[in-house]
């Protein structure tokens, strides 16, 4: 009779190849009202509850499997965790906080729902106890994009870059101006191979000599991220105060008038100094002229 009560209820020498079929076996008596919902962005924290309080002392008795989808995250049982390779030394459970799990560096791939089951021995097999699924739900969004100045390749001729990285999916960068699209050179997209993030630059040259207002536009799936970058051709300074414009033109003016008077000035000083020094000269002439003739008829008297 032993051996049939043996064969009855059978222990489980194989726990994690049985996993499955308990897991199985439990969602047919589990009924969901609803389920939690967390998120979060890469590269951050995430803590899922279990919802489900147990003292140490009963924690060695107790099973505990989380599983993401169809795949295990990690197991407790006898006390000691086990975590399976995808999610090693950055998952680990925090048994202050209803069993949660701790994931840590957040990846695109952590999408999905966890499922928490509690199994406590129960007539010699394991039964579950308790369970309940969260949805995690992970964003990659990509940040506003960064617009350089790269300086000039050629006379009159601007270049400037576009980038942004950290996002998902595959993104895709345009140039716009009026809202036409513009031709743009050296565009490049990368993405990590761990992470599964991306990483998209875009550069655009145009003339100087012109008003620009260009846009930087990145589309990732139904996201938009953009960047405005605008540029004013040089212009010579100019005032606009017809105040200061007429002070302006009384000053060259007067300035014109002020140089025209002295110039004025000393042509007529000038003038009049050779006026002068010609009219001495004449009246010497004259004198030497009258002078002999003078003394001639003074002689010729005595």
């Amino acid at each position: 009779m032993d051996h049939s009560a043996k064969r009855r209820t059978p222990p489980l020498e194989h726990p994690y190849l049985k996993l499955f079929q308990l897991l199985m076996l439990a969602s047919l008596f589990y009924f969901c009202s609803g389920i939690i919902q967390v998120n979060k962005t890469v590269k951050e924290v995430a803590v899922l509850s279990c919802n489900y309080n147990i003292s140490t002392e009963k924690l060695t008795e107790a099973r505990i499997y989380w599983q993401k989808d169809d795949e295990m995250v990690l197991a407790i049982m006898s006390g000691k965790e086990q975590v399976w390779p995808k999610y090693e030394n950055r998952t680990f459970t925090d048994f202050t906080k209803n069993l949660s799990i701790v994931i840590l560096a957040l990846r695109l791939s952590d999408n999905g729902k966890y499922t928490c089951i509690v199994q406590k021995p129960e007539k010699g097999s394991y039964k579950v106890k308790h369970m309940t699924s969260v949805m995690l739900l992970v964003r990659a969004d990509f940040p506003v994009p960064t617009i350089t100045d790269l300086g000039n390749p050629s006379r009159n001729i601007r270049r400037i870059m576009c980038s942004t990285s950290g996002g998902f999916p595959k993104p895709h960068l345009s140039w716009l101006e009026h809202e036409e699209e513009l031709n743009a050179i050296n565009t490049t997209v990368s993405q990590d191979p761990e992470t599964e993030l991306y990483t998209i630059s875009s550069e655009l040259d145009f003339n100087i000599t012109n008003n620009h207002s260009f846009v930087c536009l990145v589309k990732y799936g139904d996201l938009t991220v953009s960047q405005i970058f605008n540029w004013q051709k040089f212009e010579p300074p100019r005032t606009d105060n017809p105040v200061q414009l007429w002070v302006i033109l009384i000053s060259v003016v007067s300035g014109i008038v002020a140089i025209i008077a002295v110039i004025g000035s000393c042509l007529t000083y000038r003038l009049a100094a050779r006026w002068r020094w010609e009219k001495r000269n004449e009246e010497g002439v004259d004198m030497e002229k009258i002078s002999p003739i003078y003394i001639r008829s003074a002689q010729t008297s005595v």
